[in-house]
């Protein structure tokens, strides 16, 4: 960055000037709000958060002699945090579950965990009266809020990526007066300050998943769906596709994925390693180290890595999940968002249609609509269903160079099913007619019945879209009844080509098969 776009505080940490303003008019807030005024602040992933509230810290400290408290919701978090007000020249005392409180005085800064915090106050162990500034990190997170009631006559400011709660029934604007909007991501990226996302989003079916109380997707359907054979080989194929010899973060929903999806990367002969909350420090660091200076390395996780997190080499996100939750969206692709040298841009590529949920990453949300109405907001994401209504199917591109020779590769089970009730014909015409435009694309592309017969396997994929989709429109989808649909096509499919080839072949061609 140029001097032009930076400021220097007296601690010699820069700060640019989105930061700086920032910093003014949340102080401009301390002077007119009334002590226990609840400010939320938003800024995104990338923007420099930690940065912006230790400043903070050791500017109000000083100006209004008063002691302030910075709240986490992880261990790390609590260590990072208190690196960075060290660099501010800001001395702190973290309070966890072996910290001595006897040189509390000493302090004019604490920084802790909120479990941690909440049994030292019901302990009456800390000295919380001359605490004038509760600043809550990650405050979308709601364990925060339990605390609330010990700081009655303090200001707090929290501050968050996305001003949504993690608890729908227990909404930001409950807890906090006023939000603060900073700069948007498309500004950070245009003023070089963060890279700008490449997205490649590849349809996946996720009927299957079922919802948890928490209002997400569920870690058994989503390890079901996720560890199968034929998602394991589209991610890496997704990969190979995107993101060959970048280095790679894999975000999972489920540990067992995550060792499935390490298990596969390893017999393709890529470098990878997984981590995941059961893996000691000792051995998060040396991975982490080993990430770091390995140029094309890949690291499949499973929600560890999606806060607190600051790798700038990181070239590739993929997100091998589903989720219904706009902030993880935000903080998994962010991790990939940060500028270093030539990096201007990196990859996310997209396995659990969540681009088609929330929309690309940086778009031009809303936020205080968000804040005031969540769940207007909330109620106008498209369910699984609606998104994968509106998937057309594509061929692999290795299986869709076998059908080069076809001008019409798409069939549209919807609008033919439309079209077929509508002539009063039965919905089976519709089956039937997919059936033999199946069989057309395998025959315009072979010489015999065999190569057709062989095509026609590797139609597999399609011919399960086809039925879900058919099943969709008459309304029957019982598990039982989908499989055996799918079974029964493939006969008639194979039946129709030992039957019809050398006829069809004729007519698409103009002259017989060559008979061996």
């Amino acid at each position: 960055m140029s001097q032009t776009n930076t400021i220097k505080v007296t601690t010699g940490k820069e700060l640019y000037n989105y930061q700086k303003i920032a910093i003014e008019e949340i102080f401009q807030k301390f002077d007119s709000a009334v002590d226990d005024y609840h400010l939320l602040y938003q800024l995104p992933t990338g923007g420099g958060k930690t940065v912006i509230f230790s400043e903070i810290v050791r500017r109000y400290i000083s100006k209004f002699n008063k002691k302030v408290l910075v709240l986490t919701h992880r261990i790390e978090l609590s260590k990072q945090t208190s690196n960075m007000l060290n660099e501010f020249g800001v001395p702190n005392k973290v309070i966890n579950s072996t910290a001595k409180l006897d040189d509390q005085d000493n302090y004019d800064c604490f920084v802790a965990m909120v479990e941690t915090l909440k049994n030292r106050l019901n302990d009456d162990k800390l000295d919380i009266s001359d605490i004038g500034l509760v600043i809550v990190d990650e405050a979308h997170y709601n364990s925060f809020t339990k605390i609330f009631k010990f700081f009655d006559d303090s200001f707090i400011l929290g501050v968050t990526a996305t001003p949504l709660s993690s608890n729908i029934k227990l909404p930001m604007y409950e807890n906090y007066q006023e939000l603060y909007v900073g700069e948007t991501i498309e500004d950070l990226i245009e003023n070089r300050y963060l890279a700008r996302a490449n997205m490649f989003s590849y349809n996946v079916g996720l009927t299957s998943l079922e919802v948890g109380a928490n209002g997400d997707y569920t870690v058994k359907s989503s390890e079901d769906l996720y560890t199968n054979v034929d998602m394991l080989s589209k991610l890496v194929g997704a990969y190979e596709e995107t993101s060959k010899g970048k280095k790679t973060l894999i975000f999972n929903n489920g540990i067992q994925t995550s060792i499935q999806v390490f298990h596969a990367f390893k017999k393709a002969g890529y470098p990878i390693a997984h981590l995941d909350n059961t893996n000691t420090k000792k051995e998060r660091d040396f991975i982490l180290k080993w990430f770091k200076k390995t140029p094309n390395a890949i690291i499949t996780s499973v929600s560890i890595l999606t806060t607190g997190f600051d790798e700038p080499t990181i070239e590739s996100i993929i997100l091998n999940r589903a989720t219904k939750s706009l902030t993880l969206y935000y903080q998994m692709i962010g991790r990939g968002s940060r500028i270093l040298n030539n990096k201007t841009s990196f990859n996310v590529v997209d396995l659990g249609n969540n681009f088609h949920r929330f929309g690309p990453w940086g778009a031009d949300l809303d936020w205080q609509r968000m804040f005031k109405a969540p769940d207007y907001y909330l109620d106008a994401i498209l369910s699984d269903e609606e998104i994968e209504g509106a998937f057309r199917f594509e061929l692999p591109t290795e299986i869709k160079n076998e059908f080069s020779k076809s001008n019409e590769l798409y069939f549209d089970i919807k609008k033919e099913y439309l079209s077929t009730i509508r002539s009063g014909e039965s919905s089976k015409k519709v089956l039937e007619r997919s059936i033999v435009h199946h069989a057309k694309i395998c025959i315009e592309n072979s010489e015999d019945v065999y190569d057709a017969l062989a095509l026609a396997k590797m139609l597999g994929e399609e011919i399960d879209d086809r039925i879900n989709r058919y099943s969709k429109c008459i309304s029957k989808s019982t598990h039982n009844f989908i499989t055996w649909l799918k079974d029964d096509y493939r006969k008639k499919l194979n039946s129709y080509l030992r039957a019809n080839f050398d006829e069809d072949f004729e007519k698409i061609h103009g002259y017989p098969p060559v008979e061996e």
